[in-house]
């Protein structure tokens, strides 16, 4: 398994199949981080969809959207489940960013994120629009995580 990237180094590159829920429909597609440069990205891992956790985590950063947006930051999601189940859960939760699928734990293992039972420890990067990851949360247990508020202070200003 690979380290998790440290602050001021180049964010690995990756190509995930993803869904997007909108206004009651979803639109499924793939997601590049290379494609994205000029965009700050906030990379969400979590261990599962609809989970108290994860649904706790994902509906706050859903609510508080606007403290990315309006700093032109993307917020994405990712964990192991597929896009079937990706999607079920943005629509159940009306979840306002993209999922992406890593079935296959390849995105989980090169961010150095992945852990023994639960699949993916849960874990917040920050990259900015040249690549560097700027900030990053990796939790021990996965029961925590960072608020909205506390990522978008460690986004770059635009």
């Amino acid at each position: 398994m690979a380290k998790i990237p440290e602050v001021g180094t180049a964010a690995p590159d990756f190509t995930l199949p993803s869904v997007t829920v909108a206004d009651g429909s979803a639109a499924r597609g793939s997601t590049t981080l290379s494609e994205h440069r000029g965009s700050t990205i906030v990379l969400a891992f979590y261990p599962g969809d609809d989970t108290p956790v994860c649904t706790k985590q994902l509906c706050s950063y859903t609510s508080d959207l606007d403290q990315f947006t309006g700093m032109d930051a993307l917020v994405w999601g990712i964990s192991p489940q597929d896009l079937d189940s990706h999607e079920a859960f943005a629509l159940k939760y009306n979840l306002a960013f993209p999922l992406l699928a890593d079935v296959g734990r390849s995105v989980i293992s090169e961010y150095g994120v992945a852990m023994f039972g639960i699949g993916v420890r849960r874990s917040v990067f920050v990259i900015d629009g040249d690549g560097i990851v700027r900030w990053r949360y990796v939790g021990l247990a996965g029961l925590k995580y960072p608020d909205a508020a506390t990522i978008a202070s460690h986004l770059p200003s635009s």
